[in-house]
């Protein structure tokens, strides 16, 4: 009996066994014969592309590719482009992970990319738990990933800043591109779930092409209001940091949003059903305009010569009812507006508009939740906010707010140039805070779009923005310079990188990264610390520490408590320095060999 072969098999049967091949194998089978190259046709390799990548890049204008003929389509480039961009990103993340210098140029070499990168960074995240370097992994890429969407983010309000066709969707996602990195979730994500819920609203509303304007607009309200997609479930929840993102709203399973996101949600869901609503900036309040095709009233009927279409006001954040226009102009006049003023307030409201007033939402939420963190009356500060358990996470969204602030918030000025300037400089200071502390891959960003911000402030703000993105970049450069422990460091400097401990007066725990055997902070700083009133005074080793809020210390050898186990909040930051956790050994296994070599 004769072995079988694949030459012996009829095409059909080798191009079904194909689907089931890696494209690898494919690209070796196509060098066998003549006929095994004729057989490899562009409809698999656009089967290759469609099942192997989830993310694309806006340029490459795939979903139009996709439903061309596959033969109209160079789909094999296309992959073999693909493939070439994972190899680069694995290079650079296996760059980034091996030593401390050159991290800038890698990770912005990966976000050039863009999109393309996106599928490949998610494959290093959500590497398993037995991973050599897994928390070191999860967290660079986690980082690179987060860095790509606050790009695509940040572009999305210089279009909107430079009068550019945004749409409101598009202009409150970006607030959410600061927030959902780690989940996969972007403007694809919120686009798909507002497509499926367009979807169930007409299966539940069967005769809604057929109706007028009003009743669908009620109809869109009622479904909402039905499956509490708006509004807030309590008063006491009302500033709730997840309130303010469209993307959270639609994820999350209690749905809550302020009027702004509420009304955006309804606006979104009419334009995909073939109804016209934008929001209406109503004092203390958002609501939806809704208005009536071009020609008709509201209620379908064609206007007679020089009759003035009215549109109609919703709440969907109160009620699925319409709003009487009569009531609202009631409510500015007990406010003290004049009639003549009233338009101002009842008109649409430019999506610029609304992506300010969302950040300065967002940045309200922060402070309140801030000051009942330090208690009444206390002096609002940039926040640390770490430590509270909420999602979206407070450092990620307070940084998104002020970079929408930055980009749209002083734009266009009365004073023109010179007072945007002064605007934004209010901003500025908050912004490097979190840059130094939580994104210093953001150099890029900072060097393209914030830095030219400051063009015209005349104490030299740009350049000063120039020159510390500069001492950035060539600090990352230099190799770090190894600290050996030597048997007379050893005598003094008894702890070891990767352990953690307890703080003895303020109860927090925290990891080692870092080691000096005596203080070698500033005179300044010892005395603001009292570092010589210690027992030990300033020569003790010193640690320097990650703590699991978040913030960086440096603590005193005396004030130390070794534990054995790492906090939940500890073991998510701890791939900033450190590869996994060793059990055995109750400590973070360094990945900063190259400054530490003997811990």
């Amino acid at each position: 009996m004769a072995t079988p072969s694949l030459n012996g098999l009829p095409n059909e049967v080798i191009q079904q066994i194909l689907l089931f091949t890696p494209p690898t194998s494919t690209l070796a089978l196509q060098q066998v014969s003549r006929r095994f190259n004729s057989l490899v046709q562009s409809l698999l390799w656009r089967y290759y592309c469609s099942t192997q990548y989830v993310h694309w890049d806006e340029k490459r204008c795939i979903r139009d590719k996709f439903s061309d003929p596959a033969d109209e389509v160079d789909w094999k480039s296309i992959w073999r482009e693909r493939q070439s961009i994972d190899r680069t990103v694995n290079k650079m993340i296996n760059g980034i992970l091996a030593n401390q210098h050159d991290r800038l140029e890698k990770v912005q070499k990966i976000v050039e990319f863009g999109y393309d990168t996106k599928d490949t960074l998610l494959k290093h995240l959500r590497v398993g738990s037995d991973a050599e370097d897994v928390l070191a992994r999860r967290y660079y890429s986690n980082a690179v990933l987060g860095c790509l969407h606050r790009t695509i983010a940040i572009k999305e309000w210089v279009k909107l800043r430079d009068g550019g066709d945004i749409s409101l969707e598009r202009a409150l996602s970006a607030f959410d591109m600061f927030v959902l990195h780690a989940d996969g979730s972007d403007f694809q994500t919120i686009s798909s779930r507002l497509d499926d819920l367009a979807r169930d609203i007409n299966l539940q509303n069967p005769e809604l092409e057929d109706q007028t304007p009003r009743q669908k607009a009620v109809a869109i309200a009622t479904y909402l209001r039905s499956h509490d997609l708006t509004g807030v479930a309590s008063e006491a929840s009302y500033h709730n940091l997840q309130n303010s993102f469209i993307g959270v709203a639609l994820q999350d399973e209690g749905h809550q949003s302020l009027p702004l996101i509420s009304v955006a949600i309804f606006c979104c869901l009419a334009k995909r059903l073939d109804l016209s609503a934008v929001p209406c900036g109503y004092p203390w309040h958002v609501l939806a305009i809704v208005q009536p095709p071009q020609g008709h009233d509201l209620y379908g009927r064609p206007l007679e010569d020089g009759q003035e279409a009215r549109s109609m006001y919703m709440d969907p954040f109160r009620s699925a009812e319409e709003v009487l226009v009569e009531s609202l102009e009631s409510q500015l006049k007990s406010m003290g507006v004049s009639p003549g003023d009233h338009p101002e307030y009842l008109n649409p409201l430019p999506v610029v508009d609304v992506a300010i007033r969302n950040a300065r939402n967002i940045i309200n939420s922060v402070q309140t939740a801030h000051q009942s963190a330090l208690g009444r009356g206390a002096r609002v500060r940039s926040p640390d906010l770490a430590n509270a358990a909420v999602f979206p996470e407070m450092e990620s969204a307070f940084y998104g707010a002020l970079w929408a602030s930055l980009m749209i918030g002083a734009y266009p000025h009365p004073d023109g140039p010179f007072g945007a300037s002064r605007t934004r400089m209010r901003y500025l200071p908050y912004v490097l805070e979190h840059f130094e502390m939580h994104y210093p891959i953001d150099v890029p960003l900072i060097e393209q779009y914030l830095t030219p911000l400051f063009e015209f402030h005349g104490d030299g703000g740009e350049s000063q923005l120039r020159e510390t993105m500069r001492v950035m970049r060539v600090a990352d450069k230099e190799p770090k310079h190894p600290k050996r422990r030597t048997k007379e460091i050893s005598r003094h400097v008894h702890y070891k990188i990767g352990q953690v401990f307890g703080h003895k007066r303020y109860n927090y725990r925290a990891v080692i990264t870092g080691w000096d055997s005596e203080c070698s902070a500033g005179e300044h700083w010892m005395a603001q610390m009292r570092v010589d009133d210690l027992p030990k005074g300033r020569h003790q080793s010193f640690y320097h520490a990650l703590v699991e809020d978040r913030s960086v210390r440096y603590v005193a050898e005396e004030n130390i408590e070794i534990v054995t186990e790492a906090t939940e909040a500890l073991m998510e930051l701890a791939g900033r320095h450190f590869k996994r956790w060793d059990a055995a050994a109750c400590r973070f296994v360094s990945n900063i060999k190259d400054e530490y070599p003997d811990d």
